[in-house]
């Protein structure tokens, strides 16, 4: 069965592997055109490509899905299968394309989750367990028919990075199983209405910076849930201020939290200067365990404070422009 495989980061890499160790036929992978990164602008190849060149597999990067040229290359290699994860929307000149189909693996168990970053959103919402989804592409995004689920449990203090790569490692599993299936014809599919009809849709857009300022109002859980489903990347920002008058951006990767009755004084800063670091906020204390101050290394709490001397005179800050 030949295959092309469409994907992008580290995530997708993963499946390509393990597709081309199985020994399927990956006649093309087609991947994002080398983007400028970093200060020097110097052109970065996607993971995706880079596991390519490694296997010796062809590489296809259009600019544009819909560009002739690279519809008439995908039509000549004569695919029977696409595998998708993690790659742009494909418009329906591409999906419809293959005899078997055009497959997506997604980081969540759909319907729930849909959007760009389902494996973010499900712990900062306190999830207690996601999964993988693998379903036939059709002209809206994530809403296909459902091949195969396979479940998971988060954690209670798991992070987006520990969880990223055991799903990364469940999705291996789950790309191959789909594709033994359309292999052998030996399959059904449900539709995302019939695999759950009573989920709680949750939208699972792309995060930006404006989107990882912590609320401070919230409750001391939300908060936890809200750092760990940033942590470690694009880790949740806050900002402290001084009655003086100082002020400091800080990210911060891991924290702890303990619930408590008759709050006062909410988003004020509890230290001892020394061992801990707390905000209080509205029903309980958020601890926070490993930080980083803006133009410095990520950092445990203890040298934080041994290095920038903090007492009680701080206050943690929710931008109004992001909470009004």
């Amino acid at each position: 069965m030949r295959i092309v495989f469409f994907g992008t980061p580290e995530f997708a890499a993963s499946q390509l592997e393990a597709i081309y160790k199985k020994g399927y036929d990956v006649a093309a992978v087609v991947t994002v055109p080398d983007k400028p990164a970093g200060r020097g602008k110097q052109l970065r190849e996607s993971d995706v490509k880079i596991k390519a060149q490694e296997l010796a597999l062809p590489v296809l990067q259009p600019e544009k899905l819909k560009d002739e040229v690279f519809v008439s290359q995908l039509k000549a290699v004569n695919a029977d299968v696409f595998v998708v994860v993690a790659f742009r929307m494909l418009p329906e000149v591409i999906w419809a394309m293959p005899p078997k189909g055009t497959f997506n693996l997604h980081a969540s168990l759909l319907p729930q989750y849909r959007g760009a970053a389902p494996i973010n959103h499900a712990i900062m919402n306190g999830e207690k367990k996601t999964g993988v989804t693998t379903f036939f592409l059709n002209k809206d995004i994530d809403t296909g028919e459902i091949i195969l689920q396979k479940e998971t449990e988060i954690g209670e203090s798991e992070d987006v990075g520990s969880l990223y790569d055991r799903l990364m490692l469940i999705g291996n599993d789950a790309v191959i199983e789909t594709l033994k299936m359309i292999e052998n014809g030996n399959f059904s599919t449900t539709s995302q209405n019939e695999a759950a009809p009573n989920a709680i849709l949750h939208p699972a857009p792309k995060i930006f910076k404006e989107d990882c300022y912590i609320d401070w109002s919230q409750s001391v859980e939300t908060a936890f849930n809200f750092i760990r489903g940033l942590s470690p990347y694009p880790a949740a920002h806050t900002i402290f201020r001084s009655t003086d008058g100082k002020s400091l951006e800080i990210k911060i990767f891991k924290s702890s939290f303990e619930k408590k009755d008759n709050i006062n004084d909410i988003a004020t800063i509890l230290t001892d200067g020394k061992s801990f670091l707390k905000v209080r906020m509205r029903d309980g204390d958020l601890s926070i365990l490993t930080l980083q101050q803006a133009g410095k290394k990520t950092m445990n709490v203890e040298d934080f404070l041994r290095g920038t001397h903090f007492d009680g005179s701080w206050n943690a800050f929710s931008p109004e422009k992001i909470f009004s």
